[in-house]
């Protein structure tokens, strides 16, 4: 029992751990200090009560309980309950990731003088876990020589990218976008789940071999559904959530979407001259010398990707704990979040971006709880390390966004506020400083880049 002060409560705490991560807080306050605090909190309105026929604070304290006191009481109710908690938070040093709630069948009690006030609530609280030596972690450094062809790949790739769209009304080809209606549909749901009239769309490109993205969600097929068809066709195609789905009511559904396909355009590429011209540069031989450069800081930052996404790997192999009983949307759709902030940081293209997203909502249910799982980890890395992102540092991931990007830096810092993602932004810069400290303390080699990702690909298939 806390020892009661001058300025604190005497307040019993007692802690059990109903589930993973999951604390149930009891706590009781004696009647004395409920006594105690009710006559403050009254003695403090009566000095500045205000009642018709008495000056202020002179109004009797019979009539002031009698219209006022259900109203002080609450109050008082509620700041003993937020004093209690954060006590026993304070004095666990519990790491809560949710708000308190009431236990359940449990209904939260009045305040009465003369009686003890008890009450309790559970909360889920952050994994605890031992540091690991990372001395013993093996990280590759995958190496590659940026060639001519890397660098009339990218050419091709930014010709598109800035090349000039024109409003098609004939049938559609590979690559072609388009903005149109979908009604989305749900297995054991009635009705219409959500509809839109501005869903954008892309047909895959050949080397997808079909697979296409559509309202977050990936779809086999997508190509052979819009080939060939025109503005005003409507198509329809299916698709099952998966088990990690952030969106609950959706995992293992089939869900159904029947697109009307709205305006439609298509890209004509520009030549490496107007690229060059457009880009300001004086020759197309020092546009591609520009692109090269380009492209060797594109690979440090991916090489840089790699090794961090090694550490994360081996975090997840050598640090085990158990996740809250339950994944919630909201943690769910924060990793999901922090992965799209990490993506448009290394320069990914928006429809890139959301390809990946799509992809990673299909993976399985033990993906999704790996994110959670390093999200956890990270966190209390960075105390470990005395990890801190300073406003100098966030600045600089934006302003490197919003090149990348084509924007300025404070469009791009009002586009990630407005959409409220700030918070994903500083844990990537957090979660990169994290991994490149362990990187520092690891036994690190080259690998040729090549061979690295014959050993990316055999780890994938092992894990389908």
């Amino acid at each position: 029992m806390s020892t009661a002060t001058e300025s604190t409560l005497d307040i019993e705490i007692s802690l059990t751990e109903t589930a993973p991560c999951t604390k149930q807080i009891r706590l009781r306050i004696p009647a004395a200090a409920v006594n105690t605090r009710v006559d403050t909190a009254m003695s403090a309105f009566l000095a500045d009560a205000a009642m018709p026929g008495f000056r202020r604070g002179k109004a009797p304290k019979a009539l002031v309980e009698k219209r006022f006191g259900a109203a002080i009481m609450q109050e008082t109710r509620q700041q003993l309950m937020g004093e209690a908690y954060s006590r026993a938070i304070e004095d666990h040093k519990l790491r809560p990731i949710t708000d308190p709630r009431p236990i359940a069948g449990e209904s939260m009690p009045e305040l009465a003088r003369g009686k003890d006030f008890s009450f309790g609530v559970e909360i889920e609280v952050a994994p605890e876990f031992e540091v690991p030596d990372f001395a013993g972690f093996d990280v590759k450094k995958p190496t590659i020589e940026v060639t001519n062809e890397h660098v009339d790949g990218e050419i091709l790739r930014l010709s598109y990218r800035w090349g000039t769209p024109s409003r098609i009304d004939s049938a559609l080809e590979h690559l072609d976008r388009m903005l149109g209606r979908a009604v989305v549909t749900v297995d054991g749901r009635d009705g219409v789940y959500m509809e839109t009239d501005k869903a954008l769309c892309v047909v895959p490109a050949k080397e997808d071999e079909g697979k296409g993205q559509l309202l977050g969600l990936i779809f086999e097929g997508l190509d052979k559904a819009l080939l060939g068809k025109k503005s005003g066709d409507t198509i329809k195609v299916s698709t099952t959530g998966s088990d990690a789905h952030e969106r609950e009511e959706l995992r293992g559904k089939t869900i159904h979407v029947e697109y009307t396909i709205g305006e439609a355009e298509r890209i004509t590429p520009r030549s490496t001259k107007e690229l060059s011209e457009m880009f300001g540069v004086e020759s197309e031989e020092i546009f591609r010398e520009q692109v090269r450069d380009a492209l060797e800081q594109r690979r440090d930052g991916e090489q840089r990707s790699a090794m961090r996404e090694q550490v994360a790997e081996q975090l997840l192999e050598k640090i085990d704990f158990a996740l809250p009983s339950k994944l919630s949307e909201e943690q769910a759709s924060r990793t999901l979040e922090q992965q799209r902030m990490e993506l448009l940081s290394r320069g990914i293209e928006p429809t890139a971006v959301e390809l990946r997203l799509a992809e990673l909502r299909g993976k399985s249910e033990q993906s999704a709880k790996d994110r959670l799982k390093l999200f956890f980890i990270m966190a209390r890395l960075s105390e470990h390390f005395g990890v801190q992102v300073t406003e100098q540092e966030l600045n600089g991931r934006i302003s490197m966004m919003a090149a990348q990007q084509g924007a300025r830096p404070e469009q791009m810092r009002a586009q990630i506020e407005k959409a409220g993602r700030m918070s994903d932004v500083i844990s990537n810069i957090r979660d990169a400083k994290v991994s490149d400290r362990i990187i520092s303390q690891a036994k690190v080699s080259d690998i040729a880049a090549d061979e690295y990702n014959k050993i990316v690909e055999a780890k994938t298939k092992a894990r389908a």
